[in-house]
C-alpha cells in the first residue's frame, strides 16, 4: 500500500509539472510614438502581454512572493521593458546608489534583467542590461566563448531608466535605443534573450528566470536557453 501511494505521489507530481508549460516566446507589441520611460503607468504598457518569470534558474518554481512579470513595447526607435516585482521581504540595495554611470556588480543586489540577442544565429553575442529598486543601473556588451565569457564593460547604450518602489512591489522600466544594440527590428522579426531577477541575499538568494538556464550552479549567462522575443505587427 505504502509504494502505491509513492508512485502515485510520484504520478500527481509529474502531472503537475507537466501541467505548467514553459513558455519559449514572447511578442513585443508595437507603439507608433515614443513616449519617457518615467511614465510608468502609460496606456500604452496595457498593450502589452505579461511575460511572467515565476521559476528559479534550475526549472524550480519560486515563491509567488518573489514573482516577476514583465513587458515589452517596440517603437521605430526603441525597446521598453518594463518589470513589476513582488516585493515581500527587506530590499538589497546600496546605501549609496550612484544613477549617473553604470554600476559595475549589481547584480550581486536586487536587479531584474533583460538579455538580448539580435541575431538569432549569433545567440552567443548579446547585450546585458539591469536595473535596480534604487534606480541603479548598468548596460554591457557580452559575447559567450568555448573558453570564457568575453564581457564589454565600455559598452554604452544610452538606455534610460526609472523606478518605483511601492508597498509589496517594486517598478521599473528602461528604454534602450535601437542604434545602440546595432540592429533594428521590422515587424515579425525575431530576437533572441532571456529575463531575470535576483532577490535576496545569503543561502536564501533566489535567481528567476523566464527560460531556466537548468545548469548545476545559479548562473544567467546561458545562450542556449534563450526563448523568441517577436516583434509584433503594428
Amino acid at each position: 500500500m505504502i509504494v502505491v501511494l509513492i508512485l502515485l505521489s510520484a504520478a500527481f507530481h509529474s502531472i503537475a509539472t507537466a501541467a505548467r508549460p514553459m513558455t519559449t516566446t514572447a511578442a513585443i507589441a508595437h507603439i507608433e510614438s515614443d513616449f519617457p520611460i518615467a511614465e510608468l503607468d502609460d496606456s500604452r504598457w496595457k498593450l502589452a502581454r505579461d511575460v511572467g518569470v515565476g521559476d528559479y534558474w534550475s526549472g524550480e518554481k519560486a515563491p509567488d512572493s518573489r514573482g516577476m512579470r514583465a513587458r515589452l513595447l517596440w517603437s521605430f526607435n526603441s525597446l521598453y521593458v518594463r518589470f513589476e516585482a513582488v516585493q515581500c521581504e527587506p530590499l538589497i540595495i546600496s546605501e549609496k546608489p550612484r544613477i549617473d554611470t553604470k554600476t559595475i556588480g549589481l547584480w550581486g543586489r536586487d536587479v531584474c534583467e533583460i538579455f538580448i540577442a539580435p541575431d538569432r544565429n549569433k545567440r552567443n553575442k548579446y547585450f546585458e542590461f539591469e536595473i535596480a529598486p534604487t534606480g541603479e543601473w548598468i548596460d554591457l556588451g557580452i559575447e559567450v566563448t568555448p573558453k570564457k565569457r568575453l564581457t564589454d564593460w565600455e559598452y554604452r547604450s544610452d538606455m534610460t531608466s526609472a523606478v518605483r518602489v511601492e508597498k509589496d512591489k517594486v517598478v521599473m522600466a528602461i528604454k534602450i535605443p535601437f542604434a545602440s544594440l546595432g540592429k533594428t527590428p521590422k515587424e515579425g522579426d525575431v530576437w533572441l534573450g532571456n529575463l531575470f531577477r535576483c532577490v535576496g541575499s545569503g543561502p536564501n538568494r533566489g535567481y528567476l528566470a523566464w527560460r531556466p538556464t537548468n545548469i548545476k550552479n545559479p548562473a544567467f549567462h546561458v545562450p542556449e536557453a534563450f526563448g523568441e522575443f517577436i516583434f509584433a505587427d503594428r
